[in-house]
């Protein structure tokens, strides 16, 4: 079950979680021109990143990455948001370090993270009990016809075919993407698996347990909707037997805290 609420004050890494193996899943939405004390923050690496943007996809990724780096630092880490270094997981599919899953270098913790953007929204997936992944995605502008064949199962293909509406489509179509995209980020390997073979059930509403035979997603993982209102489609995933509930906090009274 999903709950909305904030967190006060500053947290202690893992302590925060308790034993409870929750998610805090934090939201928010940046402006188009990129705010110099956003960019102040960023290491190098997520420097070229943004230099290399055109407006308003600067603004969007300088602004969202700030405010990872602040929840993190300010509700968990205790320490400045620029001392946070991050890396990479190894890819359990080839072992590159390079395209794993991203994780938090310093400070150490164990805390694990996932981020998504689409426009100027963003969602950040925080916890101490294990694997998660999280994926975002804004309603419109889609070719629908050409993803669907490319992403979807049988199955959800025959049951986009039974929906009317183009808006109905387009749920449809987003709400098994984002759970396969978050499946897939929990994972570490991204969208490199072939997305037909993952049946994720877009026609239940809910925790669905997805079952996964490709060898490096292989497993049992737990996925769920992220109710964030109209024109949003959102999806956070787990290993199943990570039970803890999923918490769904604003960033507006974490980053004015």
């Amino acid at each position: 079950m999903i709950t909305a609420r904030h967190t006060p004050g500053a947290g202690n890494g893992v302590d925060r979680f308790g034993r409870s193996h929750a998610v805090h899943v934090w939201h928010g939405r940046v402006p188009d021109v990129p705010d110099p004390d956003d960019v102040a923050l960023l290491d190098a690496a997520e420097l070229r990143t943004y230099q290399g943007r055109s407006a308003p996809f600067d603004g969007h990724y300088a602004g969202a990455h700030a405010a990872v780096r602040r929840i993190l630092a300010d509700q968990y880490l205790g320490c400045p948001p620029s001392a946070i270094r991050f890396g990479r997981h190894a890819c359990p599919r080839c072992a590159d370090a390079t395209h794993g899953r991203p994780r938090v270098v310093a400070p150490a913790t164990r805390l694990d993270f996932s981020l998504s953007r689409s426009g100027a929204y963003w969602l950040l997936a925080v916890t101490a009990g294990g694997q998660v992944g999280i994926d975002l995605e804004v309603h419109g502008g889609l070719d629908l016809a050409g993803m669907a064949e490319v992403a979807l199962s049988a199955g959800e293909l025959a049951a986009l075919d039974t929906l009317g509406s183009e808006p109905e489509r387009e749920a449809f179509f987003l709400r098994s993407w984002t759970r396969k995209e978050a499946i897939l980020k929990a994972a570490g390997i991204g969208i490199v698996a072939e997305l037909r073979s993952l049946d994720v059930s877009p026609q239940r509403d809910g925790q669905v347990s997805v079952a996964c035979t490709d060898p490096a997603v292989r497993g049992v993982w737990r996925v769920e909707d992220l109710p964030l209102g109209p024109g949003l489609s959102a999806a956070v995933a787990r290993r199943h037997g990570d039970p803890g509930p999923v918490l769904l906090r604003s960033s507006t009274a974490a980053l004015a805290a």
